[in-house]
């Protein structure tokens, strides 16, 4: 059984994918890139980090699926630049002060909107 979680709070998906999908026990979520992504440089790259895990908290993706993000199992990040994964980490450390999930973190050539980072 495949549950498919989409709701108005959040980002309509821009491609064939959907915010997230429940199965079971298991809500697997989409990447989400900031929604307000005009700030460039260090501090645009906490922005977006920031910007993205409250919309994937608070909309479509952990939300919309009526998951805490603090009780997440497994989380990603996508930065257009490796160098930044300090300034990402800062960030990810406000959000999960408890237990943090299992992460993988890769550098991409571009990200979707030409966002600097992607939180999943």
């Amino acid at each position: 059984m495949k549950d498919v979680i989409l709701t108005d709070r959040g980002p309509k998906p821009i491609g064939p994918y959907s915010q997230a999908i429940r199965t079971n026990a298991f809500l697997y979520v989409s990447g989400q890139v900031a929604l307000d992504s005009e700030n460039g440089g260090d501090d645009g790259r906490r922005h977006q980090t920031a910007d993205g895990a409250d919309a994937g908290k608070r909309e479509g993706n952990c939300g919309g699926g009526g998951l805490e993000l603090a009780s997440r199992g497994e989380g990603d990040g996508f930065s257009e630049d490796m160098n930044d994964f300090g300034a990402m980490n800062e960030v990810y450390a406000k959000y999960f002060t408890l237990s943090p999930p299992a992460r993988s973190t890769v550098q991409v050539a571009r990200l979707p909107k030409d966002a600097l980072v992607e939180s999943k």
